[in-house]
């Protein structure tokens, strides 16, 4: 396993290339966690939003399987954009940051994978009560 980075990191997916197609690999100890769940996005309208909360814990891996959409990450004093359209390409999200997902492309499909089991004690759905936990 890889040593875990507070930062938000740009994740290169090791690929193997085919002339039959091309496969991304993703195998335990490549990420700096051990994912527990797996999820992903799909059918999601381009005027609608995903996310819009923070993990007190969890850590995530968001990959644009199909398509593309928009990744917004705040630190608490500040934001950045990130725009994931290519599969071998992961956004690491630590735990910490509070992240939106918009602007979904027709037939995207965003992978998830998670380092813990959902707990909705784990969540902070309101932006607010996340500013004042970076205080």
């Amino acid at each position: 396993m890889k040593e875990m980075s507070k930062e938000i990191q740009l994740f290169k997916i090791p690929v193997i290339e085919d002339i039959r197609g091309n496969l991304g690999v993703i195998e335990s100890g490549f990420l700096p966690f051990e994912f527990k769940r797996v999820y992903y996005l799909f059918d999601v309208p381009s005027t609608a939003f995903r996310g819009g909360h923070s993990h007190i814990e969890q850590m995530e891996l968001l990959v644009a399987l199909s398509g593309s959409f928009e990744v917004t990450i705040h630190d608490g004093s500040s934001k950045k954009s990130y725009l994931l359209n290519k599969p071998n390409i992961g956004l690491l999200i630590p735990n910490g940051f509070w992240r939106e997902l918009e602007n979904f492309s027709s037939g995207a499909v965003c992978l998830v994978l998670a380092s813990d089991v959902f707990d909705e004690e784990d969540y902070i759905r309101d932006f607010d009560e996340f500013l004042a936990s970076k205080k």
